[in-house]
């Protein structure tokens, strides 16, 4: 999949998904499947923590996933994990601080892939837009249970700051965001919301997403 420029990228980070299996009250591909037809428009696939697969199986997974989301064309990102994105040819990975700088990983992936990297002040920012990120995730707005190792909860002062700077990247708002504050966080300055357990805990995933897609479009 190629990606036509920065507009494309800003409205594909409209309702991103974020799930891997230890996230989910039910199968995971019956949860991407319904989170699709609910209306997200980007999928990461983030296969971490104490009860994450790991081996044949972590990839056995995420080659369902990616299935459902190119039957769907729906870009399917991967988490961390640079060698899976590779030997999958995936759309995309999602990195974080500690983990390779953007400007490695696009010389390993290529041009055409959508690099997404997490960024939790302004200096971060300005980094990734150096090392040639496509959007940055920023946060976390809100607290969250799903990651214990998150910087502290910055509300809406993270991204206004880093508008303030003229920095001119797509921003995805990540944290604890769920239907109900997720126009907030489009009226702070996001191009979109990324969320987990909005949707992978939600008893209907289908009407999780719609409600997400509903309140973004309308803090737009």
């Amino acid at each position: 999949m190629v990606y036509a420029g920065e507009k494309e990228v800003r409205e594909l980070l409209g309702v991103y998904f974020i799930m891997g299996s230890a996230n989910c009250l039910k199968n995971p591909i019956e949860v991407l499947e319904d989170a699709i037809k609910g209306g997200i428009t980007l999928f990461q696939f983030r296969e971490k923590g104490a009860e994450a697969l790991h081996g044949d199986e972590k990839k056995e997974l995420a080659k369902s996933l990616q299935d459902i989301c190119r039957k769907h064309h729906i870009p399917f990102i991967v988490n961390d994990d640079i060698e899976l994105a590779i030997e999958l040819d995936a759309d995309g990975v999602h990195i974080g601080q500690d983990d390779e700088s953007a400007s490695k990983v696009r010389r390993r992936l290529g041009s055409n892939k959508l690099i997404g990297v997490s960024a939790h002040n302004v200096a971060q920012a300005k980094q990734a837009i150096i090392d040639g990120a496509d959007y940055i995730g920023v946060g976390p707005i809100y607290p969250t249970v799903t990651k214990l190792d998150t910087e502290p909860v910055q509300g809406s002062t993270v991204i206004q700051s880093i508008l303030r700077e003229n920095i001119h990247i797509p921003i995805v708002g990540i944290g604890g965001i769920t239907e109900k504050n997720a126009g907030d966080v489009i009226r702070f300055g996001a191009d979109g919301v990324s969320v987990i357990t909005a949707i992978s805990h939600a008893p209907f995933p289908e009407k999780a997403a719609k409600k997400l897609a509903s309140a973004v479009k309308i803090g737009h």
